[in-house]
């Protein structure tokens, strides 16, 4: 008998009862999928990414990843919403302008720089032609996201830094457009100094007055 069962006594024979860690050896799968996946896409691109690619960089049988998911596509997204609530938690050191500098350097550096950001341009490109993808990709993630973006502004309200009435959807859009404009638009780079510009010009239109 494996590690995995134990028998115990019930009378009349014995009793298999499973005690192991099904579990963990699930999530570690479900992982290893996620990281093959991100990791592949980068080397091969959206097209070259194939389920039985992901299944052999994993270790995992095929069956595995078709209990999960259905398509590439869906392992795309969860491997990138996942990163996405990881790298992009909002700072908080009590000061707005130092806070956003860092948020959206984090932004331009997950973008540009990391696995996560090359499955986000890919997701991208493939909603402008796939309405299911555009759906999940704006509940899954952007909808989240926008969450997580407007916490610096919101905490800024609360200490006074921003007047009450400040719609903070709207700063939000003046801060992130651009950057998002630069790394699916025109390819140019998204700097600390381009970053820090953003920042200090949206905030003198916010306070001022």
């Amino acid at each position: 008998m494996s590690g995995d069962t134990d028998r115990v006594d019930v009378g009349e024979g014995a009793k298999v009862v499973h005690r192991g860690n099904r579990h963990k050896r699930s999530e570690e799968a479900r992982q290893a999928v996620l990281e093959a996946a991100d990791n592949l896409l980068v080397e091969r691109g959206f097209a070259g990414l194939t389920i039985e690619g992901i299944a052999a960089r994993a270790g995992v049988a095929k069956q595995t990843i078709y209990r999960w998911w259905t398509s590439k596509t869906d392992i795309l997204m969860d491997a990138f919403v996942d990163d996405a609530a990881e790298a992009m938690t909002p700072p908080d050191s009590g000061d707005l302008a130092a806070d956003l500098r860092i948020q959206l350097a984090r932004l331009a550096d997950f973008l540009t720089r990391s696995d996560a950001g090359a499955v986000f341009r890919a997701l991208a490109g493939q909603a402008q032609h796939d309405a299911d993808v555009a759906t999940r990709l704006r509940a899954d993630h952007l909808s989240k996201q926008r969450e997580r973006d407007r916490v610096p502004l919101r905490r800024a309200v609360e200490r006074g830094e921003l007047p009450p009435e400040t719609d903070l959807d709207l700063v939000v859009e003046q801060l992130l457009s651009p950057i998002y404009y630069r790394v699916l638009v025109t390819g140019q780079p998204v700097s600390r100094e381009f970053t820090g510009a953003l920042v200090e010009q949206c905030l003198s239109v916010v306070t001022r007055g």
